[in-house]
């Protein structure tokens, strides 16, 4: 009866042991102490819209799959436009501001693979708020004139979406009419109830 006592005594310290190694430093540990940006595979866009959300298959659009040239990856910088030196920004009108300020370096995957957190790669939605909302990282929510009218165009979250996608989206149908890319009157193709 002692030699089972002790035998069971001895298991659970060992068993307990086990169990406080691979908390602690194992890959229960690693996944939960690893706080490093990852970029993203997928990103949910438009949650709360009335046509459904969008699921932007983010791998796809920067790993080579998806680009008007069908040569290369779609520039990091063609969404986060403000991840490049002002000195690039000013080359493309309306484009304004660098982030971070001051900013010398253009993102690429490979800035991020090095550097994630010293990338300066953030959200649409830093800038590009929701309608009637603050952005964190700037004033107030950027504004364009209207092309062809002295309109400003409040570039909230939707807006910004909306350009960006849309506007590449055409070029790929002028360039490949065959391709399946949705055009700028097919919104249930991106957006899924």
């Amino acid at each position: 009866m002692r030699k089972t006592c002790v035998l069971l005594f001895t298991t659970s310290i060992l068993f307990l042991g086990l169990v406080f190694v691979l908390t602690e430093t194992g890959p229960i540990a690693s996944a939960q102490q690893d706080d490093t940006p990852k970029m993203p595979e997928v990103i949910i866009l438009g949650e709360q819209t009335k046509l459904g959300k969008v699921i932007f298959n983010h791998v796809k659009h920067n790993g080579g799959a998806y680009n008007i040239d069908k040569m290369s990856p779609i520039a990091c910088v063609s969404c986060h436009h403000a991840a490049q030196p002002d000195s690039e920004i000013a080359k493309h009108p309306p484009l304004k501001t660098s982030w971070p300020a001051g900013r010398t370096t253009t993102l690429t995957s490979e800035l991020f693979s090095k550097d994630p957190r010293g990338s300066g790669v953030v959200s649409c939605r830093e800038c590009h708020s929701p309608a009637g909302t603050k952005p964190k990282l700037i004033a107030a929510i950027p504004e364009i004139k209207h092309e062809g009218s002295p309109a400003l165009i409040s570039l909230n979250n939707q807006q910004a979406f909306h350009r960006a996608c849309i506007g590449c989206h055409t070029e790929v149908k002028k360039s490949f009419p065959a391709s399946k890319g949705p055009t700028q009157m097919q919104c249930t193709f991106c957006h899924k109830k």
